[in-house]
């Protein structure tokens, strides 16, 4: 085999990758993925799950995942629509079945993988296949998703208890009367959400939550005009926070004090910040759970007892055990996108992940150096704290200052629907005074922040 570009993974990073190049440049692609089609984790993820961020702006560049459409009922009411998992799924087999193999340009092999020495093998049948890449290998699997279904848990479970990945709940959850969600995530907040919508009375259910976190106000990530004031002034919210904020836990108060984030509980400081998305409505809902134990991670299921760092609780042997607990992005640390013959896909903004890989095809179809390309790519690693969240803004704000001074990247940016806002800010009359003041003050706030940004990464050192 001879190809152009060998792209490993076809997630939504890969495919958002290989879209944008199949766009910019007359290459040819081959990619390769272990699993048996288009779509990376999606292809295991739960029935009930949806997207964090509204669909407008998710997926690749030149297809659009769904319409411009606001919910009008459930928690996400009054907001943009957010795809369900069996949406998503359609939409990356769509999109490889009718875009980019009829291209003649794009070669799918799924169930295979690349070896060490660059072969490409065959899970099945364990045929290798030489390939000879003219141009760059790109790993799109670095920052390799882990989905309950698929993960390995770090807990024992004893043969008479039941513990299933949310996958199997809709299947199984009317065979219990009793329920405990283990893991504090996005995906955990999902299956209490599904458990209380589908009618499970809110003693009945038991939530483990090893690490509080904060929640991002869903209603500040809606990339439409209607909600312009409320999406630009979250923005200046954060940069103004970053310009008084003493601290990372006076720094999360700020945010939750201009409603940009959301706790559980008021009363306890989260220590974890994934940039997992709620609404309001579903905020409420959680907190009709009263069972929440704070005693550390899970490390045993027994009959009548659950076993965790901090100690033991009595447990009903009839409980049925949902295990939320995978960690979701791989956090391996970062290292240069453009490193010659290699192309490694990471993020350039937080946490948009298919934005950042079709910039990184778009640099690297129209730029010429590694350090031209690496000037605008500074690769920012998955926060897991809100120290870590404050030291991202770093390379993040160096993207998008570098890519503004930069007229192509600039046009694409500002026309790009995967970025979400910046053709919000392009198309702003200006004659609105209102929006004017906003971004005003969005632009004052950044400087300051910029001041302070020194001291309070001192801090957190």
């Amino acid at each position: 085999m001879e190809t152009d570009y060998l792209v490993i993974g076809a997630g939504a990073m890969g495919l958002a990758f290989a879209d944008e190049l199949l766009t910019r440049s007359d290459a040819r692609i081959v990619i390769v993925d272990r699993r048996h089609a288009p779509g990376g984790h999606w292809n295991d993820a739960y029935p009930f799950v949806r997207l964090h961020q509204p669909s407008v702006f998710y997926g690749v560049e030149s297809r659009e995942l769904a319409q411009y459409r606001i919910d009008d009922s459930g928690p996400n009411q009054g907001y943009l629509s957010l795809a369900e998992g069996s949406e998503v799924v359609h939409y990356f087999h769509s999109l490889m079945r009718e875009r980019l193999l009829p291209s003649g340009r794009v070669t799918f092999l799924p169930m295979c993988e690349v070896e060490p020495d660059g072969a490409i093998r065959s899970l099945l049948s364990r045929e290798r296949r030489e390939i000879t890449v003219h141009k760059k290998v790109v790993n799109a699997a670095y920052l390799t998703n882990m989905v309950p279904l698929t993960h390995t848990r770090k807990f024992s479970v004893a043969p008479a208890s039941s513990c299933v990945p949310p996958n199997d709940l809709p299947r199984v959850a009317d065979r219990f009367t009793r329920y405990t969600v283990l893991g504090a995530g996005k995906t955990g907040a999902d299956t209490c959400c599904w458990l209380l919508a589908a009618g499970t009375p809110p003693d009945a259910i038991r939530w483990v939550v090893p690490r509080d976190s904060w929640f991002v106000n869903r209603a500040t990530t809606q990339p439409g005009p209607e909600f312009f004031n409320v999406v630009f002034g979250a923005f200046a919210a954060q940069r103004e926070a970053l310009a008084s904020a003493t601290s990372a836990p006076d720094f999360a108060q700020r945010m939750e004090a201009a409603g940009v984030w959301f706790r559980l509980d008021s009363n306890v400081e989260p220590a974890m910040f994934h940039a997992a998305t709620l609404s309001a409505g579903e905020l409420t809902q959680l907190r009709r759970i009263r069972d929440i134990v704070r005693m550390g991670r899970v490390r045993a299921i027994e009959n009548e007892r659950l076993v965790l760092d901090g100690g033991q609780l009595a447990a009903d042997p009839s409980t049925l055990y949902i295990d939320c607990t995978a960690a979701a992005l791989a956090r391996p640390p970062t290292i240069p996108i453009f490193d010659g013959k290699r192309v490694t896909l990471q993020m350039l903004r937080l946490p948009q992940l298919p934005f950042s890989a079709a910039l990184i095809a778009f640099l690297e179809a129209t730029l010429s150096t590694d350090e031209e390309k690496n000037g605008m790519a500074r690769p920012i690693r998955l926060s897991d704290t809100v120290p870590e969240y404050i030291l991202a803004q770093v390379p993040e704000v160096l993207n998008r200052q570098a890519c503004n001074r930069n007229p192509a990247v600039r046009a694409w940016i500002n026309t790009c629907r995967t970025d979400g806002y910046a053709r919000l800010v392009a198309d702003t009359d200006p004659n609105d005074p209102e929006r004017r003041a906003v971004l005003a003050r969005l632009r004052e706030a950044s400087k300051a922040a910029a001041q302070n940004m020194p001291r309070l990464l001192a801090t957190l050192a």
